[in-house]
């Protein structure tokens, strides 16, 4: 029986030391995103007077070629089209590169509409590859051949920009150093549904405390994809785009600055965008995203720590920049663990002190909550009612990241093993409004994915948690006369996560059956 209990205490002992490191990675990141948080706050105070181009001048406006990746968008490529050429340039310094890989009926539509077009006298080509050789990256590649512009002005299918995007951006490259400007996106369908929500609330903090935190220090930034602008020589400098990761712009953007060109972040040019109404279409985006943050790591991360032309800050927040997505691998281990480490800490009176561990996941959350507070009242609402609404959103923002764990944790591990996959697009609505239908949306995946099954069991797993909170208070006090206590400690953690994973699943179940 002593036997028993001392491999027992072993097995206490490992789990806690990894129970403890993930904690401490969580609360290193935590540590960045408050100095990011800092470098934001001081960043707002200052006053930007940056030099511009001087546009009254004709021959001194540069040629920009606007590029549209686009695959298979039968849904927005209307939309896309009309909104874009109402980009306000002169007729003489722009062309329109629409770069189509799309395989279905969607080809011959955008194909008529750009006819239309061109009779209107809009410099637009349509530019069609026989595969799709490096994805996205090779469509941009494939269009960089023939282009004439000296500068790249890059949108998704579901972007929106305002007429005069291109004025308030290609004026910052007068400082030859600068490579790319990036604008902040906006949310069209921000309210449309609890998961919208909680995207725009996830990219909000993205593209304030983060870009500008790290742009207004010269740290890495990444261009975002799109509703960006690349200078031509740049690219070329860079080494040109390539399709070995699944998130080609942090790529590009990592060796452009590694080569000491600089990225402006513009904050105040937002950029309206569709955000995945359907959480199918999430989880794809988030697959990508993180498998394509993991696999950068890998490409990146020796570069970078070689890189004795960077300051040691830089590359420091770089790395944690490249390790981004890997939070959710410590956050899923942080969760799984958390229920036998409630267990473990009632059991074994000895390793209770060990625990004070946990108190780096509190304090790590408090310094989330406090940052995130920052940029809510700069974006969406400030004072006492804006105040009591982040609380709840925040809580929902938390448990629905959390309950993302398991899938993106998968996402991770295949980049960091190198384990290869499809670019896979995210789905497109042209939704606005609660009553629109997305249900007929061809582009849908129905088809239950294995994952959705674990965050299933999870999501039960959690409940079991909540409900560990009062059984272990039999097991702690076995052997003792004392009046019962329960351990209530990890209750708000167990709640979060059974309402994150169950939420996910719930979601993922029934736009299925939709």
């Amino acid at each position: 029986m002593l036997e028993i209990e001392t491999i027992l205490f072993g097995i206490g002992i490992l789990l806690l030391a990894v129970y403890f490191f993930s904690l401490l990675q969580i609360f290193m990141f935590a540590l960045a995103q408050l100095n990011l948080m800092f470098n934001y706050l001081r960043y707002k105070k200052k006053k930007s007077d940056v030099p511009k181009l001087d546009f009254s001048d004709h021959e001194s406006i540069p040629f920009v070629t606007i590029q549209l990746p686009v695959y298979n968008e039968m849904y927005v490529m209307e939309r896309l089209l009309n909104t874009i050429v109402k980009l306000e340039y002169p007729k003489d310094k722009i062309e329109f590169q629409v770069l189509d890989d799309s395989t279905d009926e969607s080809l011959a539509l955008t194909s008529t509409h750009i006819k239309r077009l061109q009779k209107e006298g809009h410099p637009i080509e349509h530019i069609v590859r026989e595969n799709r050789t490096g994805f996205k990256a090779g469509a941009l590649k494939e269009g960089m051949k023939v282009a004439k512009g000296e500068f790249f002005a890059i949108f998704d299918a579901d972007f929106l920009p305002e007429s005069d995007w291109l004025l308030r951006t290609i004026p910052y490259f007068k400082d030859e150093q600068v490579g790319v400007v990036q604008t902040r996106w906006g949310h069209i369908n921000r309210d449309y549904s609890l998961l919208t929500q909680i995207q725009a609330f996830a990219l909000d903090a993205h593209f304030t405390l983060e870009q500008v935190g790290r742009n207004s220090k010269s740290h890495f930034i990444n261009f975002n994809g799109t509703a960006g602008v690349w200078r031509k020589t740049c690219i070329e400098d860079a080494g040109n785009w390539e399709g070995d990761t699944l998130t080609e712009d942090l790529d590009l953007s990592y060796r452009a600055q590694l080569k000491n060109w600089q990225f402006k972040y513009l904050e105040d040019v937002i950029t309206p965008a569709e955000l995945p109404m359907v959480i199918s279409a999430a989880r794809s985006q988030q697959f990508r995203w993180n498998k394509g943050g993991a696999q950068n790591f890998q490409k990146m991360c020796k570069r970078l720590l070689r890189a004795k032309n960077i300051p040691l800050k830089t590359r420091i927040h770089g790395l944690l920049h490249l390790l981004n997505s890997s939070m959710f691998l410590n956050i899923f281990i942080v969760a799984v663990l958390s229920v036998p480490m409630l267990y473990i800490k009632n059991y074994f009176v000895d390793l209770k002190y060990y625990f004070i561990a946990m108190s780096f996941f509190v304090l790590s959350t408090l310094i989330f909550f406090v940052c995130y507070w920052v940029m809510y009242k700069n974006v969406i609402a400030s004072g006492l009612k804006g105040f009591v609404n982040y609380c709840f959103m925040f809580f929902k923002f938390f448990s629905v990241a959390m309950g993302f764990s398991y899938h993106n944790t998968i996402a991770v591990s295949e980049g960091h093993i190198g384990k290869k996959s499809s670019f896979v697009r995210t789905p497109k609505f042209n939704m606005l409004h609660l009553n629109d239908s997305w249900k007929k949306n061809k582009y849908l995946h129905r088809k239950l994915s294995k994952s959705v099954y674990v965050e299933g069991v999870l999501t039960v797993y959690f409940a079991f948690g909540l409900l560990s909170s009062i059984l272990v208070g039999y097991i702690g006090n076995i052997d003792n006369e004392q009046v019962l206590q329960y351990d209530f400690g990890l209750f708000p953690f167990h709640l979060m996560l059974c309402f994150g994973f169950g939420f996910v699943f719930y979601q993922s179940l029934t736009s299925r059956n939709a």
